[in-house]
């Protein structure tokens, strides 16, 4: 890479794939799939990476440092260019990874909004409701959308109280889930 393309990167791109990788890691989390039933799949690991970036991007854009917009898109982008390389390994050809990618922007957006509505109305029963939508497809989520809701307010609770400095350095810290979602 030559200097010139080093000085167009995107100013948070380092940190926007490093704060992703944060968002996916606390997605895999074994919870998740054991105690809660979320399908190990593709299709449920993307809905768990799309909740916890989701709750770290709504944390960035909402952020008092005018830089906090910027780190929000550098995580989503981030987000998409690995869903590309990912479709790309796993053999969809170049005429079609655009339409999927474009398909799972859409699915994130529409995820996203549901969350971020039913964050801002602090009402972890619409929240449960979505995440049974989208997580479980409605399939017998029962009790574990509830405590997938209570797990996904404390995660936004917890990135809120996160320094920003830090999180503009790449460094976001989610939760054990397993610490909420069995809590009483």
């Amino acid at each position: 890479m030559g200097l010139l393309s080093a000085l167009r990167r995107p100013p948070h791109e380092r940190a926007g794939f490093t704060l992703y990788g944060a968002a996916v890691a606390a997605a895999r989390a074994p919870y998740f799939y054991a105690d809660l039933g979320v399908r190990d799949s593709v299709e449920g690991r993307l809905d768990l990476i799309h909740l916890h970036a989701a709750l770290l991007v709504r944390r960035l854009r909402r952020d008092t440092d005018k830089r906090g917009p910027a780190l929000a898109q550098a995580v989503f982008d981030a987000m998409f260019s690995d869903m590309d390389v990912n479709l790309r390994e796993m053999g969809v050809s170049d005429l079609v990874v655009g339409k999927r990618v474009r398909g799972l922007w859409e699915a994130f957006h529409g995820r996203a909004t549901a969350y971020e509505t039913a964050l801002d109305g602090a009402d972890q029963a619409a929240m449960a409701a979505a995440l049974a939508r989208n997580v479980w497809r409605e399939e017998e989520a029962g009790p574990a959308a509830l405590r997938l809701a209570r797990i996904a307010f404390a995660q936004a609770d917890y990135l809120q109280i996160q320094d920003f400095a830090r999180l503009l350095a790449g460094e976001a810290q989610f939760l054990a889930p397993e610490a909420i979602g069995d809590a009483a």
